[in-house]
């Protein structure tokens, strides 16, 4: 009886002991899984130029303007290349990281800031772009949208198909302004027409001012178009035809650097399987402010 009793608890304590380091073991797998992707932070031992990616569509300007902010101040980074794939986002977003490339080219005489434009550089990513000292860009690269845009969907009708009402109480004549429930009143689209123009100026003025080029040059221009890189090198929005590789040598060369630069990237935020299951999910639900901010809003954007 106590034989088999010992042989229980010996089949418990090495299932028990075989459980815990099976658990142990898929959650080691997918917590070094989501660490994997990240990139080093530099290669090599050479002199340093910092690369800061400005991908995807721009909302938020806290990493790049962040990741910009602590090159800058390296002093062991001798330039900094934004390498550019977006075709641009929020007024407010684009105007932040522009100000930031602005500073940077303004203040710090000694760290060059250049773009290299990959495969899209357009409307804000190219209002951020004409900041820096050199706009490099490929032939076949998508280059300018200088416009603004803003768009929504009326739903005006489906709400009367359904019998559905829209109940809106507001204090001020243009306080839901947009409202997608009803039609816009022709003054309330003569106001939005005013701020989007407005932002439209703000644009050419800042693309001229980058450029070195005069305001009625660039706003002959600013009509939402966009170009191939060849197109742009000949008008004179792009500075020299070349990818990101040949980027980096011309940049290295004119900070004098010699020999094989040594890139730096940021530090990539790391998350794992134990940040989902323990830690803050809030980035990854979508709050009522990120819904808003998806419906409603002013864009230097390449659609």
């Amino acid at each position: 009886m106590a034989e088999g009793r010992s042989r229980v608890w010996l089949w418990l304590l090495f299932g028990g002991g075989a459980f815990l380091l099976f658990v142990v073991a898929v959650f080691t797998l997918v917590y070094f899984t989501f660490r994997g992707g990240d990139q080093e932070s530099f290669s090599g031992f050479g002199e340093k130029i910092a690369v800061v990616d400005l991908d995807g569509v721009i909302l938020s300007p806290k990493q790049t303007v962040s990741q910009l902010k602590k090159f800058a101040d390296d002093d062991s980074i001798k330039a900094i290349i934004l390498h550019v794939n977006s075709p641009g986002g929020g007024v407010a977003a684009s105007e932040e990281i522009y100000r930031e490339v602005k500073r940077i080219h303004d203040a710090k005489k000694k760290k060059r800031i250049v773009a290299s434009i990959e495969t899209v550089g357009a409307s804000g990513a190219y209002y951020v772009a004409s900041a820096s000292d050199k706009i490099y860009a490929d032939k076949g690269s998508i280059v300018g949208s200088i416009g603004v845009i803003a768009q929504w969907v009326n739903y005006g009708e489906l709400l009367r198909w359904a019998k559905l009402k829209d109940i809106t109480l507001k204090a001020g004549e243009f306080k839901d302004t947009g409202n997608p429930a009803r039609e816009m009143t022709p003054s309330e689209r003569e106001y939005l027409q005013s701020l989007i123009d407005n932002m439209h100026t703000q644009f050419i003025q800042a693309v001229a001012d980058g450029r070195k080029a005069k305001e009625a040059d660039i706003r002959s221009i600013a009509n939402g178009k966009v170009w191939t890189g060849e197109q742009a090198f000949s008008m004179k929005l792009v500075d020299q035809i070349a990818d990101f590789e040949e980027a980096v040598k011309d940049t290295a060369k004119s900070v004098g650097i010699k020999g094989e630069p040594s890139l730096v990237y940021p530090p990539k935020t790391r998350r794992s399987g134990l940040d989902l299951i323990f830690g803050d999910v809030s980035d990854y639900l979508p709050t009522r402010e990120k819904l808003l901010e998806q419906q409603v809003g002013f864009y230097y954007l390449w659609k």
